[in-house]
């Protein structure tokens, strides 16, 4: 008897090619359809709602001559989901709902979705990768980046556990986008020459702002603007400036002090008085640290960009230009309980110190770096500055082409 396997069918041309894929090896397959979001709240109206979505899954399953169900998983995508974005919002961190989704909706409750139709395995249209080995007589199931360097997607499944991989299939993982269109246009499937979602995860593209404010009361608030010491801009006379520690490249011994770490790591921390008030926003909690979009403020040769937020006083700094020293940090840091291991059997223990490669956003090209745990959780030291690092952010850390393990920003 062929295992049975359920592809997550959202409408687009990455899970239309994934379902054709398993068919071809044999496997009996199924579409499942989620409905996740119905509320238009906020919503650019050039993206297509869940109906249309909906309308070119069942095309395509049709199509592909497979069953076809849909099911609505609102309720926990809301409360697994979206109240933990609103709600990081709200504390002036900046969440990623996209991870939060594969590791809470796609591979949790969607899987508990597939079972009842006696779905063995779980399969979605993602970039990415996955292999086991054996370590003595237990499987240890391995996420590996896509071959499509530029749309791998393994960062966002960073959250994902071994049970959870034990019963995932990634049939496109071996296949660039390009050849992914190639093979759905072949087979004539309506997704072919579909663009690909933009924005919140089964939400779409929204203006962020709009949305949040369904949960998030707007509220004025100064803009200050913090100019660095020695920074070749022009400056009228009395100009408050700010002195940015110089933070050398490279990386840090392997033996370092908890009180050095903690430095390394720690947020530059910004006041009023520091700085010149240059213009007035709706909110602190709508800004994360690297934005340039939504500045009320003008009168600059180069862009400004958010460099800190105060949630507590409704306060966003600003620094003008993008070589702005506050928006680069040398290293960031964990907490424990935030700490998660794809690999458990690599899991470090505390005072040990190892070297990974780690992205805290996706598409960054990953950075060397060391990471050092201790009691209170992960620091993770840079080899180069990072540009943008945001309290809620996840970071991922990589061996070669396999994500071992993650954790959310905590500084």
């Amino acid at each position: 008897m062929n295992k049975k396997v359920v592809v997550g069918l959202s409408g687009g041309v990455d899970s239309s090619v994934a379902a054709w894929v398993l068919k071809e090896q044999g496997y009996d397959v199924i579409g499942l359809f989620m409905k996740n979001w119905h509320d238009t709240t906020g919503l650019l109206q050039s993206d297509c709602h869940w109906e249309d979505d909906l309308m070119f899954a069942e095309m395509v399953a049709k199509k592909l001559e497979i069953p076809f169900h849909q099911v609505d998983l609102s309720v926990p995508y809301r409360q697994r989901v979206v109240d933990y974005m609103f709600a990081e919002y709200e504390k002036g961190r900046t969440p990623n709902p996209d991870v939060l989704c594969n590791r809470e909706i796609k591979f949790d409750s969607f899987t508990v979705e597939a079972r009842k139709l006696d779905g063995d395995f779980v399969a979605t249209g993602h970039y990415c990768r996955k292999d086991e080995i054996l370590s003595g007589e237990k499987i240890i199931y391995r996420l590996l980046a896509g071959k499509d360097n530029n749309k791998d997607q393994s960062y966002f499944l960073c959250q994902v556990n071994q049970e959870q991989l034990a019963t995932a299939l990634f049939p496109i993982g071996n296949l660039t986008k390009p050849e992914v269109r190639d093979i759905a246009q072949k087979l004539g499937l309506a997704t072919a020459q579909r663009k690909d979602s933009q924005g919140i995860c089964f939400v779409g593209k929204v203006h962020l702002p709009t949305f949040l404010q369904q949960k998030l009361v707007a509220k004025k608030g100064n803009i200050v603007e913090i100019v660095a010491r020695g920074e070749e801009v022009e400056r009228v006379e009395g100009i408050e400036t700010y002195c940015f520690p110089k933070i050398t490249e490279g990386l840090p011994e392997k033996e370092l002090p908890e009180k050095s770490l903690s430095e390394l790591t720690e947020p530059f921390k910004y006041e009023p008085s520091l700085g010149n008030i240059i213009g007035t926003h709706n909110g602190a909690h709508f800004f994360t640290v690297g934005q340039r979009k939504g500045m009320n403020a003008g009168g600059h040769k180069k862009a400004l960009f958010v460099i800190g937020t105060d949630v507590a006083e409704n306060v966003v700094y600003v620094g003008e230009g993008q070589a702005h020293p506050g928006l680069y940090r040398k290293g960031l840091f964990i907490m424990k309980e935030e700490i998660h291991w794809i690999r458990t059997d690599l899991k470090m223990e505390v005072s040990e110190s190892r070297d990974y490669m780690v992205r805290i956003r996706y598409r960054q090209p990953l950075q060397r770096a060391r990471l050092y745990c201790r009691e209170k959780g992960m620091y993770i030291i840079f080899d180069k500055l990072q540009r943008g690092i945001a309290p809620g952010q996840f970071a991922a850390w990589y061996d070669g082409d396999e994500v071992i393990g993650s954790g959310v920003i905590d500084s």
